[in-house]
């Protein structure tokens, strides 16, 4: 008899603790997961969590279908009270879920309990949780596209190689928590990386001596784990420099607002003519290949911006520099079969050039610098401030647009359109320039331009008189194809080419045109084409283009 108490009592300590076991394994149960390296990452109930958030306040009453909560106590829960004409959600036991119909569409909804942060090591969990949009205590949709997003905004800070988000099951009845996994990347990233040649060419198609050029664009983008970003510039050419320093807070004291500021120092050279230049200085007057304007400029901006949902953000920056120019007393080139004076577009000696910028991005990229789909697009106004001391009014106002997506054979194509407007007398670096658009010339680095060269003119058009203009603008499409796909130093190696068409063109090109070109010769629109290959590192990512180099080959029927 006593044996067999024994056994029984021996049998039931065991179910309970089975009972309990199993209970626990529920508790702990993935029901839904975004995103993730295959592989990388095991949620689940024995996974240590960092930084969670718990205690769910009761939901807010609103209108529509709500999931009940049981009260403090285990009660059972209590019906929730239904907006008119709504379909109550129908619970399922076995799944700990509520079945949401409304509005002609079904799909699971929970109340979320809590948020966990795992895999951050170096980074704080309140910089993940800024990025997290979702609120203790609030229903969640497990269709909510924002879970999607959310991951591709927390993969954009350049923090993370990897981030998984997953639904796990709550303490109570309908109650879910998301979990947040990420995989850390070094964030002293090399932002850009440039080295180059430049040269002038005669119309002829001579080219002259060439020059080098280089610069380097460094950042801490998590300083301490606090998601700051610090970080530097520096560009040098031949009788070139620019130096740049700035400052993020994503998090400014710990509210959702981010403060940012940048300093900056040119000393730089801009080169004007096409060829046969008449240059009057006080000794005389001299042909020259190109007038040179000698400036520097220093100053600095700062300001503040918030995110206006998951994936838009607005910026709000003030912006303050002193420039200081040597010019030419005047100078004169050749504009079609017409001699005309230059504009240098710069007051001589000192001037003040004072602004207020607005900027606004739309941002569903998965990856910031090898996307495969997703969007980006971003609006500028900028207006110079006269009030505020600004010897240069003018209102500057573009546009910038990008989309990607993944073919079926596992290859990405990007779809770019870019378009931009001067209204007003902008400063001489403010304009566009050829070289921004053109692959085949070296774009302006830090503010500095390192080229002479005019638009290489496939089409034999206008924009061979066109180095700088008020209005601007580019459609291009790029085709990329991955050759290598990994996790540790090197997480991607893509080959990629590319094609597009730009114009650049000023108020005058509209309305007096440059004598000598007429029909589609006046349309200032060129051709611009690249290929190479761009490497994703854990330093950041590199692009290397054979352009640059294409772009030495001579070409006959520039400017007239």
């Amino acid at each position: 008899m006593a044996r067999a108490a024994i056994s029984r009592w021996a049998l039931a300590v065991l179910g309970v603790l089975t009972v309990q076991t199993a209970a626990g394994t529920a508790s702990g149960q993935v029901l839904r997961t975004w995103g993730g390296e295959e592989g990388s990452h095991e949620v689940g109930a024995t996974h240590a969590a960092v930084g969670v958030v718990t205690s769910a306040p009761p939901v807010p009453a609103g209108p529509g279908p709500t999931v009940p909560v049981a009260p403090a106590g285990g009660a059972s829960p209590s019906p929730p009270k239904e907006a008119t004409g709504a379909l109550p959600p129908l619970e399922d036991p076995e799944n700990n879920e509520a079945i949401v119909r409304a509005g002609g569409r079904v799909g699971l909804r929970y109340v979320l309990e809590g948020v966990e942060v795992r895999g951050n090591t170096s980074t704080l969990t309140r910089v993940v949780l800024r990025y997290v949009p979702f609120k203790v205590g609030a229903p969640l949709d497990a269709d909510d596209a924002e879970l999607t997003l959310t991951r591709f905004r927390l993969l954009g800070t350049g923090f993370f190689r990897d981030v998984q988000l997953s639904l796990r099951r709550g303490s109570r009845r309908g109650n879910a928590i998301l979990v947040v996994t990420v995989t850390e990347r070094n964030t002293i990233v090399v932002n850009d990386f440039w080295l180059g040649l430049a040269t002038d060419a005669s119309p002829s198609g001579v080219t002259r001596p060439l020059t080098a050029y280089g610069g380097l664009d460094v950042s801490e983008t998590n300083l301490a784990g606090t998601g700051v970003t610090v970080g530097g510039a520096v560009a040098v050419a031949e009788d070139q420099v620019a130096l740049r320093t700035r400052f993020a807070d994503p998090q400014f004291l710990k509210t959702r607002w981010t403060l940012e500021g940048e300093l900056l120092y040119n000393n730089a050279q801009d080169f004007f003519g096409n060829g046969s230049v008449l240059v009057y200085n006080p000794k005389g007057s001299s042909a020259q290949d190109y007038a040179v304007a000698d400036y520097q400029r220093f100053g600095g901006s700062f300001g503040a911006g918030h995110d206006l949902g998951v994936s838009t953000r607005f910026t709000l920056d003030y912006r303050l520099e002193h420039i200081s120019s040597q010019l030419p007393l005047a100078a004169s080139d050749h504009r079609g079969d017409s001699i005309e004076p230059i504009n240098f577009l710069l007051i001589q000696g000192s001037s003040y050039l004072s602004t207020l910028r607005g900027t606004l991005v739309y941002d569903t990229r998965d990856e910031p610098f090898l996307p495969t789909r997703g969007d980006k697009v971003s609006m500028l106004g900028e207006i110079s401030l006269a009030p505020f001391g600004s010897d240069y009014p003018y209102f500057k106002l573009q546009v910038h647009a990008s989309h990607w997506l993944t073919l079926p054979w596992g290859h990405v194509l990007e779809l770019d359109a870019f378009a931009g407007a001067i209204f007003g007398t902008a400063p001489l670096f403010e304009n566009y320039y050829v070289g921004d658009f053109s692959d085949l010339l070296p774009d302006r680095v830090l503010g500095l331009n390192f080229d002479r060269r005019s638009a290489p003119n496939f089409f034999g058009t206008d924009i061979g008189e066109i180095v700088r203009g008020q209005y601007a603008g580019k459609l291009n499409v790029s085709y990329r194809m991955p050759v290598y796909h990994g996790k540790r130093s090197i997480y991607g190696i893509d080959l990629f080419t590319s094609a597009g068409v730009y114009g650049i063109a000023n108020q005058q090109d509209f309305t007096n045109p440059a004598p000598g070109y007429n029909g589609a010769s006046l349309v200032p629109i060129d051709l611009t084409f690249n290929l190479g290959v761009q490497i994703e590192t854990s330093a950041g990512g590199f692009t290397f283009g054979l352009s640059n180099f294409l772009g030495f080959i001579p070409q006959y029927g520039g400017g007239r």
